[in-house]
């Protein structure tokens, strides 16, 4: 495995990004996406949070290493807002927030980010999401099911991110009708898992005020090395084959996976995974016919 550190900007034009970065699928971090006088870098922390919303209740996620035959994995608890804050501030710990938008709960917040949108108004701004996770926590390799471009925000602490162009799916041993990938990618079994000696990536060492821009259908894996949060806005894709992905992916794979993973259960994962290696097999001849 190679990792490449991303190039990071300040005032690209909305003309350089798009034809040397958001066409060509290539990812970038940038310094003044959202604008650094934003009332959200002024205002925005944990206490404030408290107050306006701290006795929401939330459910709690873990270790997605341990649920590989799902989607998505299934909470494993509940607590406040503000226990869950008091948490990660306390401690390091796996324990992460997903699927909770502290921006739909209170939408006024929207306002307070400004946009220097590179992207002439393909950014969905009325649709961003929240991410909360403690130190230590990550979100295994995956690709987005709808096939967006993504643009994450750090507002506090740092994340560690590792992209990977959707080109390099089999090789990365991506589990058919899902949208993960089967090894372990932060501590990789090459002896296991032999196919992840030919990838190349990114790296991107996100800190507070950077915007990391995702190309869509890139792969990427998130790990926290502190407690913090951040906020993502999508744009949709360009390309009618990303688009029909993305169609496919919410409308008939996800939904064709449930229902063979109820009826088949064990057997069913067993497919997937036989299918992966396969797969990784495959891409390993061809990477080695490139090299000779």
């Amino acid at each position: 495995m190679r990792l490449t550190p991303i190039q990071k900007v300040k005032k690209i034009s909305s003309r350089s990004f798009i034809s040397t970065y958001m066409k060509p699928r290539l990812p970038l971090i940038m310094e003044d996406f959202v604008d650094p006088e934003s009332p959200a870098f002024k205002k925005w922390n944990y206490e404030y949070f408290k107050e306006i919303a701290g006795n929401h209740q939330v459910n709690i996620y873990g270790n997605e290493l341990e649920s590989l035959d799902r989607v998505a994995s299934s909470p494993i608890g509940q607590t406040t807002f503000s226990e869950y804050l008091n948490l990660i501030s306390s401690q390091p710990t796996e324990h992460r927030l997903f699927l909770f938008n502290l921006l739909t709960i209170k939408p006024e917040l929207k306002n307070d980010l400004h946009y220097n949108d590179v992207t002439n108004g393909k950014v969905l701004k009325w649709l961003p999401f929240m991410f909360f996770g403690g130190e230590g926590s990550i979100t295994r390799n995956h690709i987005d099911i709808d096939m967006s471009h993504v643009f994450i925000t750090q507002f506090q602490g740092i994340k560690r991110i590792w992209l990977f162009p959707w080109e390099q799916s089999d090789l990365m041993y991506k589990l058919p009708y899902n949208f993960h990938s089967l090894p372990n990618i932060k501590d990789p079994d090459y002896s296991e898992f032999p196919a992840l000696l030919y990838i190349n990536g990114y790296e991107a060492l996100l800190k507070p005020g950077e915007t990391l821009y995702i190309p869509s259908g890139w792969w990427h894996y998130i790990q926290y090395e502190t407690e913090g949060y951040s906020v993502s806005v999508r744009a949709l894709p360009f390309s009618l084959l990303e688009k029909w992905r993305g169609f496919k992916n919410m409308v008939v794979t996800r939904n064709f996976d449930n229902i063979m993973r109820r009826a088949f259960k064990e057997k069913w994962f067993r497919y997937k995974v036989k299918t992966a290696r396969k797969r990784a097999t495959k891409a390993i001849k061809k990477q080695r016919s490139f090299m000779i």
